[in-house]
């Protein structure tokens, strides 16, 4: 791919360019690289970087892809903030091994890499992770359908509402964290679709976003009109989802859950179009990230992975106006007094 011809020259240029940034004394340089600037998990972690940035004497620029999945903008962004002698970047990767050339410049050249949400693979790719622990978060929601559907489980017929046909690990963890949570034998943890059990309709790719996620419900809906459970990767595809059953006259005979725990999708969990969500906290992820790169350029300290894991883990709410026994969760109005976007 033409970003890989770039690669070899970043490591020189920006060995310089950081060299001369040590030098001069100026404000400590962060970038912050997000997936998107239009999914509102992403417009809040940009807000909590730039409020965290000020606070601790960051001087912070911000680069966003123009679709989930764009790679090169993303390596472009990498190279700016190289060039730039940028002491840190936080990225939400697109493509969790793709970029790992550009990382491995960046941190050759002296910067602190911080992944969030999205961790590489394999992790120690960036300097640290600050992420929910995608596959639990997956796990919550399967857990939570099972016992909504009790008897029925065993006959669901599930559709799948995943990210892209990349398969990055935000991905396949949090379809995967569902399947153990529903009871879905799971065979490769990082391949999504090599499953054999008959309850499964299919898997289609959203995008992430809500046009994405009425197009592949519609896609499914043709496989097999009589699905009753919807797993999406998050709440705008889980939206789209919702309009589509809604259109064809399904939308009671179906249980949407998701994750991200933005306002929206708590709102839609209030008025019944999703069922359960995994709630995530952007902003914590950012802002702990900030402070990261602050306590680097002050001192090369590194950030510690949280107990047992390979990340640090912001930690993740089942969020549901409907609980399921055995299973802790906060209600819709609980969860819009946290929520976010």
């Amino acid at each position: 791919m033409r970003f890989n011809k770039k690669i070899a020259l970043l490591a020189g240029v920006a060995a310089l360019s950081m060299a001369g940034a040590a030098s001069a004394q100026d404000k400590v340089g962060a970038c912050l690289i997000t997936k998107t600037d239009t999914n509102p998990f992403f417009a809040k972690m940009k807000e909590g970087a730039i409020a965290a940035a000020g606070e601790n004497g960051i001087e912070l620029s911000t680069y966003a892809g123009k679709i989930d999945g764009d790679v090169e903008t993303q390596v472009a962004a990498i190279e700016t903030c190289m060039a730039s002698g940028a002491k840190g970047i936080l990225i939400t990767p697109s493509d969790s091994r793709a970029l790992a050339p550009a990382i491995e410049a960046a941190r050759g050249a002296g910067a602190l890499v911080i992944a969030l949400d999205t961790p590489f693979e394999p992790a120690d790719t960036a300097d640290a992770t600050f992420a929910t622990d995608n596959f639990k978060a997956g796990e919550m929601i399967g857990q939570w359908a099972k016992e909504t559907l009790g008897d029925k489980a065993a006959d669901a017929k599930i559709a799948f509402l995943d990210l892209n046909p990349s398969q990055v690990s935000v991905d396949y963890l949090r379809d995967q964290g569902f399947m153990q949570g529903f009871g879905i034998d799971i065979k490769e943890p990082t391949k999504i679709g090599d499953e054999d059990d008959a309850r499964i309709v299919g898997h289609d790719v959203t995008d992430g976003n809500e046009d994405g996620g009425r197009t592949a419900m519609e896609n499914l809906l043709q496989q097999n009109p009589d699905i009753n459970v919807v797993y999406t990767i998050n709440e705008p595809a889980a939206a789209g989802a919702y309009e589509a059953l809604k259109s064809v006259g399904k939308a009671e005979q179906a249980v949407i859950v998701s994750i991200d725990g933005g306002c929206p999708g708590v709102k839609n969990v209030k008025d019944g179009v999703i069922g359960a969500t995994s709630m995530q906290f952007p902003l914590l992820m950012a802002s702990e990230g900030i402070k990261a790169i602050k306590a680097f350029a002050d001192s090369g300290a590194k950030p510690a992975n949280s107990e047992g894991l390979d990340f640090f883990n912001t930690g993740v709410t089942l969020v549901t106006d409907k609980p399921a026994a055995g299973i802790d969760s906060i209600t819709s109005d609980e969860a819009l007094k946290q929520c976010w976007g």
